[in-house]
């Protein structure tokens, strides 16, 4: 069975585990400038200590570990350390030279580790999630308070940047693909845009997609000011694996969030929110347990397909939810997902 069989057999089957925080975990390490760079990167006139995507290239090693402890904890799925993976984002160090290689290492790091895992238990086979961030540029408002209309990115450059990026992950060995904390849908689009285009010029590279929007605040609108239903209808032309929540809020805030897209998403639903929000040290508090209990709630509504942690978590975080979740039914889909097709 092909993994894309093989990952909608088992979502049919019960509620699979993302793994948590990639940044949390090298935080841990506390790396040095020394880090993040290598032979070639000796001469580099830029800062790039907190390039943590770089750190593939630089220190596999720590990636690697970080991997293999979320897997030790249960994960099913884990993400590529590919965040800020695009030329756009890799601009402030001066490194868009480097994208293509930070991708393909990054999966190829996590491929290593899901393979190791999967072949040591045949029955709890491992995924590899090509995680795409949104850039730090926004597509649907400006930057600057006195030109509403003006903008720092076009489309056109984002889909160039994602189609760069999305290659490069499927080309390292990601069997997913995961467009991730969205908070402007147009940059969404054209990230879907670009992985839709690439599939039409490679069917043979055609994978899932996963996507996951992010609530900014109380008022329960992404930052580009959708609404959770408003979020979920701009993407369901896209033939999506799931859709879901992640980042932002904390795992009691997002629920009302998240049962808009149970009740009404044609596709499976992910959750993956942080260890509560921030304290003025900007730490996150909620321990594994206490979060345990959060998502726990989910799970009794029977909201959610699959479950991982964001900002803050830990392997103990994940470890925690993994046992929480096999005691629970995962949530079925009632309606039937959308046939493949091009979005142009």
């Amino acid at each position: 069975m092909n993994k894309k069989l093989q990952l909608e057999k088992l979502l049919q089957e019960r509620i699979l585990i993302l793994d948590g925080a990639m940044g949390t975990m090298i935080q841990r390490y506390k790396l040095e400038e020394e880090d993040f760079r290598n032979e070639s990167l000796k001469a580099h006139t830029k800062s790039l200590k907190g390039n943590n995507d770089l750190l593939s290239i630089t220190r596999p090693d720590v990636v690697l570990a970080i991997h293999k402890e979320y897997l030790e904890a249960g994960s099913d799925i884990l993400e590529t350390n590919t965040f800020s993976g695009t030329t756009i984002a890799q601009a402030d160090y001066g490194l868009e030279h480097l994208v293509y290689d930070i991708n393909y290492e990054s999966a190829k790091l996590a491929k290593q580790a899901c393979d190791e895992y999967t072949a040591k238990n045949p029955n709890k086979p491992r995924f590899v999630a090509g995680a795409m961030g949104p850039t730090n540029r926004t597509a649907s408002i400006s930057p600057d308070v006195n030109d509403p209309g003006f903008r720092g990115i076009t489309f056109d450059e984002l889909v160039k940047a994602y189609k760069q990026q999305t290659l490069a992950l499927l080309e390292g060995g990601s069997d997913i693909l995961l467009v991730e904390t969205v908070f402007d849908t147009l940059n969404a689009k054209a990230a879907l845009y670009a992985i839709m285009e690439l599939f039409e010029e490679h069917p043979n590279k055609e994978v899932p997609i996963m996507v996951s929007g992010t609530i900014t605040d109380a008022s329960g609108r992404t930052l580009s000011g959708q609404t959770t239903e408003a979020f979920l209808i701009s993407m369901m032309h896209a033939p999506l694996l799931s859709i879901g929540l992640n980042c932002a809020l904390g795992a009691s805030a997002m629920r009302p969030y998240l049962q808009v897209l149970a009740n009404k998403a044609p596709f499976f639903v992910s959750v993956y929110p942080n260890a509560g929000l921030p304290n003025e040290m900007g730490q996150y508090d909620e321990t594994p347990s206490y979060m345990g209990t959060q998502v726990e709630g989910f799970m009794k509504e029977g909201l959610i397909n699959i479950l991982g942690g964001c900002c803050g978590t830990t392997p103990s975080h994940i470890k925690a939810m993994a046992e929480l979740a096999a005691k629970y039914k995962q949530r079925i889909v009632h309606s039937q997902q959308p046939t493949a097709h091009s979005i142009k």
